[in-house]
């Protein structure tokens, strides 16, 4: 089905806001920057029984890429690493990332938006690659709980208030 990009005088409903007519967001593309699975215990953890103990790290980087077009690279990093019996079993890294369009926001808004939103919308991504990863790997199957991004963004806002204040009243010393 083709669509009409007709911009002459009538309406065109379907066609994305015009710049500067309010806020606008598009996800452009999602895609693995980087990724690694190791099983340093293989085969040896698989002749034993199996009592996985998981540690999950995140981590979260945005870069500018055009700032005069609003376009913007999210990136998540995610690292498991599971012991069996006090063996390391196995570790993934990926780097689930997106390139995103936002303008017309506030800078709060903004910052919540690249910050909590878009991560969360690459983390089902990332998920699936650690469970495929996990499996194929000889393991059990990985599910990774979900994640609370905006909680997860609120906590570092704090923190960053926080540490804001704290050197505003240690500067105050002369």
């Amino acid at each position: 089905m083709a669509e009409d990009t007709n911009t002459g005088s009538g309406t065109n409903s379907g066609a994305a806001p015009e710049p500067g007519k309010g806020p606008e967001f598009l996800i452009q593309k999602t895609y693995i920057k980087d990724l690694s699975f190791e099983a340093p215990g293989a085969p040896g953890v698989f002749l034993k029984e199996w009592k996985g103990d998981t540690n999950v790290q995140l981590n979260t980087k945005i870069r500018t890429l055009n700032e005069q077009e609003g376009v913007y690279e999210v990136e998540l990093g995610l690292t498991v690493t599971t012991t069996s019996q006090g063996e390391n079993a196995y570790l993934v890294e990926v780097k689930q990332a997106g390139v995103f369009v936002a303008r017309g926001f506030s800078q709060e808004q903004q910052g919540h938006l690249l910050g909590a939103y878009c991560p969360n919308l690459l983390f089902p991504f990332a998920r699936e690659v650690v469970a495929d990863l996990v499996l194929k790997g000889g393991f059990p199957q990985m599910l990774l709980q979900p994640v609370n991004f905006d909680a997860l963004y609120a906590q570092h806002q704090q923190e960053r208030q926080r540490g804001e204040q704290a050197g505003e009243s240690g500067s105050a010393t002369a």
